[in-house]
């Protein structure tokens, strides 16, 4: 079992899970063409997809979407909701529509949706469930909440957003609104909020977390995992969680233990 993220950022995200026979995408972001290359470098193609689920419907989680699904019909899962605001739905093949209203089976692999505290029109982060592993994708959310404390707890393995430093953030270039938006309750983690979720939920005795959603203008792979590893140094957990940054234009890749 593997997690290929093959893109995570604000400019577009995309996250490949290898569970056995199945792969399946979540989320897809960035174009195509750039999906397709992605997956060949870690030596899959794009047709051998089993499913694309969607998170929600902004830009840079469904940019190449329709290319994708099109061009290799594949199916794609995603909230009743999150279908009617999808302005790509009419060019994607009815046949590749499929709706996912709390759970669904995937060649083998049991997968649930759960919400998440975001700015789209229903936002869900997925627990993947194959053998006896469990592995999670939780990115775009502003808050912490009892139905998302819930699904991380006992990950395997985790796809987690840490997107902001809160002192880059006030400092930086964005316009007041945006920074408002961030750092409100429906917007994005911080590297502190993320940390703290960690030491939070109940845990195996290896949990693997990516950090995911990192902002290019407000955060740095280094500083978040630096801000992340000490909040779990100084609880005392940080033996107990690998950390692995991601990056918006190359992939990074985990064997899930």
């Amino acid at each position: 079992m593997h997690i290929h993220v093959l893109a995570s950022g604000s400019t577009g995200n995309a996250v490949l899970f290898s569970l056995g026979d199945n792969l399946i995408l979540i989320d897809a972001g960035v174009s195509a063409r750039r999906i397709e290359r992605g997956m060949a470098a870690v030596g899959y193609r794009a047709g051998d997809l089993n499913a694309i689920l969607v998170t929600h419907e902004h830009q840079d989680h469904i940019a190449g979407l329709e290319v994708l699904a099109r061009r290799h019909c594949i199916p794609v899962y995603t909230r009743p909701k999150t279908w009617k605001v999808l302005a790509c739905r009419d060019k994607i093949p009815p046949a590749c529509v499929k709706e996912i209203d709390g759970e669904v089976n995937i060649k083998g692999v049991h997968i649930e949706a759960f919400p998440l505290p975001h700015d789209a029109v229903d936002p869900v982060g997925f627990c993947l469930y194959h053998r006896n592993k469990k592995v999670v994708l939780a990115t775009d959310l502003g808050t912490i909440t009892e139905p998302v404390e819930g699904a991380l707890a006992m990950a395997d393995a985790l796809v987690l957003e840490s997107n902001h430093d809160p002192e880059m953030l006030e400092n930086g270039p964005y316009p007041a609104f945006l920074k408002k938006r961030i750092k409100g309750a429906y917007g994005h983690l911080s590297n502190q909020q993320a940390a703290l979720l960690l030491t939070r939920i109940p845990r195996p005795p290896v949990m693997q977390v990516l950090l995911a959603h990192l902002s290019q203008q407000n955060n740095t792979p280094r500083l978040a995992r630096e801000t992340v590893g000490e909040i779990l140094a100084n609880k005392g957990v940080e033996r107990e969680i690998k950390l692995y940054p991601t990056h918006p234009d190359t992939t990074s890749s985990v064997a899930v233990l």
